[in-house]
């Protein structure tokens, strides 16, 4: 029985022309109202950028990961969801990673491409080491890397008490790596209250990112009404002033 002929991998030209004709206006503009400052969207859904990228994964991937554009979102969204994808040792697909993510320059990509990385689950310790450089980086999304990594494969009992401690460490000023740790503190408050309820009144959380975080907990769905009151409580006594 012969064997399959293999598929001609696609060239960079090629994956181009796919973006371009998936690309829809409407979905172009919606992508740019929840992204402002994101240049070059096109405007192509995620389960096309996948399909695209599960093809990519089965021919020579490494020659498109080295000769990837990034001239677009949707182009630096797809080598992400490749990254995420590929059959290849762990080594290597760590050396992937640290090479994307300095390309990240939004909260879409950043989230995600973490969501894609699910070889990081059950979490292993050799992830676990490899985000703290991003925890301690000054960079933005290098910054929201970590905290979304924690949020994604962390939050367990075996791991919250460092994942608190790590969320802690981020010190960033942007506005995208403190939504990222107010988000993560009020995942962690939802399933593990009594630890997280200490630092929303120690003063260790910074004003900005403690103001996030009370307010992700009250809109969460995973929290009960009294537990709700008592942060709306803890909110107007700390922010009175």
């Amino acid at each position: 029985m012969k064997g399959r002929t293999p598929k001609i991998p696609l060239t960079e030209a090629e994956i181009r022309q796919c973006l371009e004709k998936w690309a829809e206006p409407a979905y172009q503009e919606f992508m740019s109202s929840l992204l402002p400052g994101t240049e070059n969207i096109l405007g192509v859904r995620l389960p096309k950028l996948r399909s695209l990228a599960r093809r990519i994964a089965r021919e020579d991937w490494r020659v498109y990961l080295e000769s990837a554009e990034d001239d677009s979102y949707e182009e630096i969204m797809l080598q992400g969801i490749v990254i995420g994808c590929v059959d290849c040792p762990q080594a290597e697909r760590l050396s992937l990673i640290r090479s994307f993510v300095p390309k990240m320059d939004n909260w879409g990509v950043c989230d995600s491409f973490c969501a894609g990385l699910v070889f990081a689950a059950p979490p292993r310790e050799e992830i676990w080491q490899f985000i703290q450089p991003y925890a301690a980086s000054e960079a933005e999304f290098s910054q929201r890397f970590a905290a979304v990594m924690c949020l994604d494969y962390f939050l367990e009992d075996a791991w919250v008490d460092r994942v608190l401690s790590l969320l802690l460490r981020i010190k960033g000023q942007g506005y995208y790596a403190r939504m990222a740790v107010a988000w993560a503190l009020a995942e962690c408050f939802a399933s593990y209250p009594e630890k997280v309820w200490p630092l929303l009144e120690s003063g260790r959380i910074d004003p900005d990112t403690l103001r996030r975080t009370l307010q992700k907990i009250v809109e969460s769905r995973k929290v009960g009404d009294a537990v709700k009151k008592r942060i709306r409580a803890l909110r107007k006594q700390a922010f009175l002033h």
